[in-house]
């Protein structure tokens, strides 16, 4: 079976599998690999361990343990990487290149350099990179990095006093949110949940779930609880210390134990005398709403009389249909020779009565009985 060792390039950096063959390894020894950028020297994590897993099969073979003169070259590139960051810083300035350098890292063999940067958008290092490769005889390759990322590789000291976490322990960065800050009653102020990449804090989502466990068994903010002695409202939450902050009914703040809680408490009810004791509205208020009033009330008795009336149109009987007009006038002049008086149109309306001494015919007066 396969000795499968676990080994690191860089402090708290990604660990990978090596298979280490018939090699006797223990953990911090440094070790000579071959990786896909080309050759490099790794530290040991994990000592060897058999496994059975068919994925070892596709895994690189540790060379060899790192010997003295190992060591000495790796002292030598390092220097070689601060010459090459001190001349690109340069070459960035005098191009006025909207970039930031990080770091550089050479391979083992000196068959690359890779430049670390960061920037805002993406930049034109054409140029810069010709004249790199005129200056170092090598391969350059320029790698775009984030804030979180500048922050891994340059280090730091946090506003906790202690070495940044993902320089010293974090290998892989965790998303973090701000709902994390609200959970654990954190003031939301950038300058205390950011860290020194400008971004919240990794240490943020340590204790969150912690927190959401604990939670469970206190009330939640603004809810009226019940203990033996008062009835309030939840004002505050320590979990920490296991203190409930109460806002009473009349406006006083006690503080007190999750035990204490008894139950929820009954609603809010009105006293009767507070209702009775309600000064009346001053005189000038109501007569400034009279007219309001008086508008609202005619505005109801016209669509009440509205309504009546289409009701009336609609019970009312249909119109006779309108005889001769022959007929009428024959008849209208009988009753004239006779004195008899016209008999009324039934179909006319109240509001459109003729004069008297009119007949249907406009252009004839009717002569009066004495005549």
């Amino acid at each position: 079976m396969p000795h499968i060792a676990t080994i690191q390039f860089t402090k708290a950096g990604k660990m990978y599998d090596f298979n280490a063959g018939s090699l006797e390894l223990t953990q911090g020894d440094h070790v000579v690999v071959e990786t896909e950028r080309g050759v490099g020297v790794g530290q040991i994590v994990k000592p060897p361990v058999e496994k059975e897993d068919g994925t070892t099969a596709s895994l690189a073979f540790v060379k060899r343990k790192a010997t003295a003169d190992d060591m000495a070259t790796v002292e030598r590139i390092s220097q070689k990487e601060q010459e090459a960051y001190r001349f690109c810083v340069n070459r960035i300035i005098e191009r006025n290149m909207p970039m930031k350098l990080v770091k550089v890292e050479y391979q083992f063999d000196s068959s690359k350099a890779v430049f670390f940067f960061t920037a805002d958008g993406r930049v034109d290092f054409r140029d810069l990179v010709k004249d790199l490769a005129h200056s170092f005889h090598t391969r350059i390759e320029m790698r775009q990095i984030g804030v979180r990322d500048e922050a891994k590789m340059t280090g730091g000291i946090g506003i906790c006093g202690r070495e940044l976490c993902c320089s010293s322990f974090l290998r892989e960065f965790q998303p973090v949110s701000v709902k994390m800050a609200k959970e654990q009653n954190l003031a939301l102020n950038p300058n205390k949940i950011s860290g020194q990449c400008g971004r919240l804090l990794c240490c943020l989502d340590y204790e969150y779930e912690t927190y959401c466990c604990l939670r469970k068994n206190f009330p939640k903010s603004g809810k009226r609880v019940r203990t033996v002695n008062a009835v309030g409202v939840v004002d505050k939450v320590n979990i920490l210390t296991g203190n409930i902050t109460l806002k009473l009914d009349d406006n006083k703040i006690i503080v007190i134990k999750r035990d204490e809680i008894v139950g929820d408490g009954a609603p809010v009810a009105a006293p009767a005398a507070a209702a009775t004791a309600t000064p009346p509205r001053p005189p000038q208020r109501a007569r400034e709403r009279r007219p309001e009033q008086r508008r609202k009330q005619e505005k109801t008795s016209l669509e009440s009389y509205n309504t009546k009336t289409e009701s009336a149109a609609k019970a009312a009987p249909a119109a006779p249909p309108p005889r001769d007009s022959a007929a009428a006038a024959t008849t209208s002049d009988a009753a004239a020779k006779t004195g008899q008086p016209r008999k009324k149109h039934r179909s006319r309306k109240h509001g459109n009565r003729k004069p008297s001494g009119t007949t249907t015919d406009s252009r004839t007066p009717t002569p009066s009985p004495g005549a």
